[in-house]
């Protein structure tokens, strides 16, 4: 029986229409066609379910910022809570939490927080979180400026006496100065007023300020000190929900028991200045960069001690700007600097040296050590006693090794050639010629009466421009 042809019945199929081929090209045209078609009903089902979320999560999970306070209290710390407290402003947020974990910082930095918490827009609440911190020093101020105090288990508060008065030389002194009683009257005033607005136990943070008191977390709710204890962030706002609180001047009742919180923690450019704007990494830094620049000022074209010492500069220079530094002390780090560098340029005796060792040392003392600052915020004695030493160490060493190059014999040039070996050529006696190091000299013998033979080896004992003195080698210089 004959094939049937394509597109044609088939007597044995039924009456069934042959099979269809599609081509690659048609079956791309064919899916790509599909996909068009189906686009705008997948656009309007995606802008639906989009629209539908946004409209249900102001009501069902409003957003609460959570910004870390951890470390000192310091001008970055102040740039950073502005931001955050800013944009929940912006975002109409139920609350912001601070979660605190602080040994203290800048007075100056403090009150700008403070005065920042005091006019925001949106509640605060300061929680001393997770376990095992603290809110010390200016954290009380803080944690006392805000709408809601609270704690987590096993952390303290207190010790908020003002440190390093007069220049940090407070414990030798047989009794307070009228500056230093100054100083802790206005920080006791400060307190006691942000403890009377917020309702909080004023008797104790004056305490706190006088007598640098502390109180467990337990105590602290129990003394009102702070408002509550809580477990963590959600606990938190699960019990700060229905709290009335004073926000700019209005009465507001908080709805957070379904507030979801969001995590707003330092940008990567934050962080970097945060960490270096710690005295003693300043201290380091300043080190570091000017060591590095003298090493580059010493052997030009190095290029990168330079680079690298620049920069570090430049950061520490960044980072002293927002400390309560002596600008004297800063002033003396340099001046060793330039000492070392005259040592190594002009090869002195080692006295310029002993000098930069001195004044290094001395400034390294006086930095960081203004009036009105926590020890927090001080440079480590530690850290000053091994730089110093180090930086003393390596330059001294510097020093007696250019001195034993000084008073090392000459091994090039004319002079160099004084004690050197060599050969006769000729025979040496009141003219000759001999090979030193590698040169044909015209020689004359120290003993003419005694000619020396050729082949006999030599040693040099005086240079006459051209002309050497030469004797043989066994009889020594």
């Amino acid at each position: 029986m004959r094939r049937p042809e394509q597109g044609q019945f088939s007597v044995s199929g039924g009456c069934k229409p042959a099979k269809r081929f599609f081509t690659n090209s048609e079956r791309l045209k064919l899916a790509w066609r599909t996909w068009v078609a189906a686009m705008p009903t997948l656009l309007f089902f995606a802008l639906l379910a989009e629209a539908s979320a946004q409209a249900q999560a102001p009501e069902s999970a409003p957003q609460v910022p959570v910004a870390e306070v951890r470390g000192v209290i310091n001008p970055i710390m102040v740039g950073y809570l502005d931001r955050v407290i800013t944009a929940a402003e912006a975002e109409r947020a139920p609350i912001i939490v601070l979660t605190m974990d602080t040994p203290g910082g800048l007075e100056t930095s403090m009150r700008e927080i403070t005065q920042r918490i005091l006019r925001s827009e949106v509640p605060v609440a300061v929680f001393v979180y997770p376990p095992g911190s603290r809110a010390g020093s200016a954290g009380v101020f803080i944690a006392y400026s805000a709408h809601v105090a609270a704690m987590a288990p096993s952390t303290n508060i207190g010790s908020a006496h003002p440190v390093a008065l007069g220049g940090g030389q407070q414990e030798t002194q047989p009794a307070p100065s009228v500056m230093d009683e100054k100083v802790v009257n206005d920080a006791a005033a400060l307190i006691r007023s942000l403890a009377e607005m917020r309702g909080r136990n004023s008797d104790w943070a004056e305490r706190a300020v006088r007598e640098s008191a502390n109180l467990s977390s337990s105590e602290a709710v129990r003394m009102n000190v702070v408002d509550l204890l809580a477990e963590d962030v959600r606990d938190l706002l699960t019990k700060a929900d229905g709290r009335s609180v004073q926000v700019a001047g209005r009465s507001a009742r908080l709805s957070t028991r379904s507030a979801v919180p969001d995590s707003r923690p330092m940008t990567a450019v934050e962080r970097l200045f945060h960490v270096i704007s710690d005295p003693t990494i300043a201290y380091l830094l300043l080190s570091l960069g000017g060591l590095a620049l003298v090493y580059e000022l010493a052997n030009p074209g190095a290029i990168l001690p330079g680079v690298v010492g620049g920069i570090a500069l430049l950061l520490a220079l960044f980072s002293l700007g927002t400390l309560p530094i002596n600008y004297a002390a800063v002033g003396l780090i340099l001046f060793a600097l330039l000492l070392f560098l005259a040592d190594l340029w002009i090869g002195g005796s080692g006295f310029l040296t002993i000098g930069g060792i001195v004044s290094f040392g001395l400034g390294s003392l006086l930095l960081a050590t203004a009036p009105g600052s926590d020890a927090y915020v001080r440079v480590s004695l530690p850290a000053i006693a091994a730089t110093t030493l180090a930086v003393g160490a390596f330059f001294t060493w510097v020093a007696a090794a250019v001195l034993r190059t000084q008073r090392r014999p000459a091994y090039s040039g004319r002079e160099g050639l004084v004690g050197a070996r060599g050969i006769a050529r000729t025979e040496v006696g009141t003219e000759g010629t001999v090979l030193v190091e590698g040169e044909l000299w015209g020689a004359e013998a120290a003993d003419p009466a005694t000619p020396i033979p050729e082949g006999k080896r030599v040693r040099v004992v005086a240079v006459d421009g051209l002309r050497l003195t030469v004797r043989p080698e066994e009889t020594g210089v």
